[in-house]
């Protein structure tokens, strides 16, 4: 049997009652085989990111699991959970019922075609770096360092936290 890794999955939605989208997410995040919820960030509110203005602000999240599946399998299982939410896959900067990122899978570093972990641009993203390091500040980024650092590299200013408790209790 494969040992267990310990992964982190970013959640973010702006569509249909973004916080109910973000809890039915960490929900379905427990219903991955071979797969554990482990602790689940406070959820965190900011304005979108990318080419599409004129958007709701974003609420996001980050979820440790511990799981045996291959990262592509996690990413396959991330990505059926997506649709199963309602995700539509359409423009890439554009508002989204429910968005599941691997951001990091052990201490392993992939670059193929359908997923680079460490997840691109997770230093750059005070939507990512501070829910991690509410749940891990040691945690270190293979190539990248330890969040507690790089969360002191990006603007936080506009990040609110919505809830300041973790939701771990209610997925176990």
């Amino acid at each position: 049997m494969s040992s267990r890794i310990s992964v982190f999955v970013g959640l973010g939605s702006n569509l249909d009652n973004p916080v109910r989208q973000i809890r039915a997410a960490f929900s379905n995040l427990t219903q991955i085989r071979n797969t554990s919820l482990e602790k689940c960030s406070s959820l965190f509110s900011g304005p979108a990111m990318g080419g599409q203005k004129n958007q709701a602000d974003y609420i996001n999240a980050v979820a440790m699991l511990t799981t045996t599946l291959s990262p592509l399998d996690l990413l396959g299982a991330l990505q059926e959970n997506e649709t199963l939410q309602g995700r539509i896959h359409g423009e890439r900067w554009g508002p989204r019922i429910i968005d599941l990122d691997l951001l990091i899978y052990g201490t392993r570093i992939i670059d193929e075609k359908n997923l680079s972990v460490p997840h691109v641009g997770v230093a750059d993203r005070a939507f990512v770096l501070v829910p991690l390091s509410e749940l891990d500040p040691e945690l270190v980024v293979p190539n990248l360092g330890k969040v507690s650092e790089l969360v002191k590299l990006v603007d936080c200013r506009q990040l609110v936290r919505l809830e300041s408790t973790m939701l771990s209790e209610h997925f176990k």
